[in-house]
């Protein structure tokens, strides 16, 4: 595998563009049981489909990134992240795919906030989004420490191991975005204010 295109990184986690040739990658992780459970799925999908779909994805208006861990020799992928933007309001749903061995390591925060990061001093959104299910108390946490609040639920929406369960609905406003920010970084020791006048 050819070293990936890396967009935004940190000492652990990087994103990079969503990526044709790792469909089957992508595809074997959306088939873990254990993300189906977190993503209320019900039926796993077939390779020919993933790769139809993927199709459509690549010439979307979506924005997604390849997830990699960048703690050993090379960058390593190990999930995606996705905002589903409403262009006439300035926000954007977010969607977080690991896979199961880089979970437990801080890798969905970071993923989380880097993507965060993106969304707000590249994109230029004012708030994103998402919905978990109430259950998942792991990916709450993280969601919290990568700067979402909880902004209210959806009850009985959805399912965990065959039993009814509420969605939570959090939050993150560009204005709440606290540093390290990497896409800042990228512009080196610059006063922000005197590079928007020039820019």
């Amino acid at each position: 595998m050819t070293e990936p295109t890396l967009w935004l990184t940190t000492k652990i986690c990087g994103l990079g563009p969503y990526r044709a040739d790792l469909v089957e990658t992508y595809w074997k992780w959306e088939q873990d049981p254990t993300l189906m459970i977190g993503y209320g799925r019900q039926t796993p999908e077939s390779l020919e489909a993933r790769t139809e779909g993927m199709q459509h994805q690549l010439r979307g208006a979506n924005t997604r990134f390849t997830v990699y861990d960048m703690a050993g020799a090379q960058p390593r992928p190990i999930g995606v992240t996705t905002l589903l933007p409403d262009d006439a309001v300035r926000t954007a749903e977010f969607v977080i795919m690991l896979s199961r061995e880089a979970r437990g390591r801080g890798l969905g925060t970071e993923a989380t906030r880097l993507t965060l990061d993106y969304a707000f001093h590249v994109a230029n959104l004012r708030m994103v989004w998402l919905k978990v299910l109430a259950p998942n108390v792991a990916g709450i946490k993280a969601y919290e420490r990568a700067g979402f609040q909880h902004a209210g639920k959806l009850r009985a929406a959805g399912y965990w191991l065959g039993q009814v369960c509420d969605d939570v609905l959090m939050d993150a406003l560009a204005q709440d975005f606290t540093g390290p920010s990497s896409v800042m970084a990228l512009l080196g020791p610059t006063d922000i204010s005197s590079t928007r006048r020039t820019l």
